[in-house]
Order: C-alpha cells, then sequence, then structure tokens
C-alpha cells in the first residue's frame, strides 16, 4: 500500500504572476482529498442554512395574517395581566435549584451504576462522599424551612 505524503513544488516566474515570489503547489492526493472533504461540509452546511430558509419563507407566504391586538397581549396563564413586573416568590428558585441538583445527581449515579464493578472500593467510597454531600445539602435546606409549600 503506497502511503500518500505531502511533498511540495516551488515554483517562480510566471506560475507566481510574474514576480519573483515562490508559490507552494500541493503534489500529493492528500492535500485534495483534505480540501475537498472540507467542501463537502460546506455544501451540505448551505444546503441546511437555505433549506431553513426555503421552510421559512414558505410558511410566511402561506400562513395566513390577522392582526388582533389581543395577540400581542402577555399571557399569564389565564390571568388578566397586570401592568408593571410582578415578582415571584424566592422559594420557587430554591426548589428549582434543588430539583437541579438532585438531577445532576442522578446523571451521576447512572454511569457510575453501570461501571460499579470496575471501580471497585474506590469508586464505591467516591459514591458514598458525594451522596454524604448531597444528603447534607437537603438536610439543611430541610433544617432551615425552604421545603415548606406554604
Amino acid at each position: 500500500m503506497k502511503s500518500l505524503t505531502y511533498t511540495p513544488r516551488v515554483l517562480t516566474g510566471i506560475a507566481s504572476g510574474g514576480a519573483h515570489v515562490p508559490t507552494v503547489h500541493l503534489g500529493s492526493t492528500l492535500a485534495a482529498s483534505y480540501l475537498q472533504a472540507y467542501f463537502t461540509v460546506a455544501v451540505f452546511m448551505a444546503a441546511a442554512v437555505g433549506m431553513v430558509g426555503a421552510m421559512l419563507g414558505v410558511g410566511r407566504l402561506l400562513r395566513p395574517t390577522r392582526p388582533q391586538d389581543q395577540k400581542y397581549i402577555s399571557y399569564e396563564s389565564g390571568v388578566d395581566p397586570l401592568g408593571g413586573w410582578g415578582q415571584a416568590h424566592v422559594r420557587y428558585y430554591l426548589y428549582a435549584l434543588l430539583f437541579v441538583m438532585f438531577d445532576v445527581e442522578a446523571v451521576f449515579i447512572f454511569p457510575w451504576a453501570v461501571r460499579l464493578e470496575a471501580l471497585s472500593t474506590y469508586g464505591l467510597v467516591e459514591m458514598i462522599i458525594f451522596i454524604v454531600v448531597l444528603a447534607l445539602g437537603l438536610l439543611y435546606a430541610w433544617r432551615k424551612g425552604v421545603l415548606r409549600w406554604a
């Protein structure tokens, strides 16, 4: 099997526009295939952008347009919108933070459970430490009363 290598050839004179500046020509098919791969990616990206633009354009042409003032009012879960900005209670953000914390815990526990035999005792001790730290955070939130809804 023949290996493909880069062998530049330096030409001067007319090939470089009349000046005596050396120009490098790629003497292998390796560089050509490399650039061809990028060209293929560029063609597919252009096709994807073109298809998205065509779909948005066709949708804009075909959709019905019936402007109504009520369509532009903010929707607040069935309640008439109030003027200004409404402030939510901090407790809702704490619930969201606790959810994210335990969701991330699940993301770490599943791969650990799959590879438990390969990780042996070290992996078990590390996961116990991880779960204890999260349990301490939950205990702290519980003691502070964050988990009470009312």
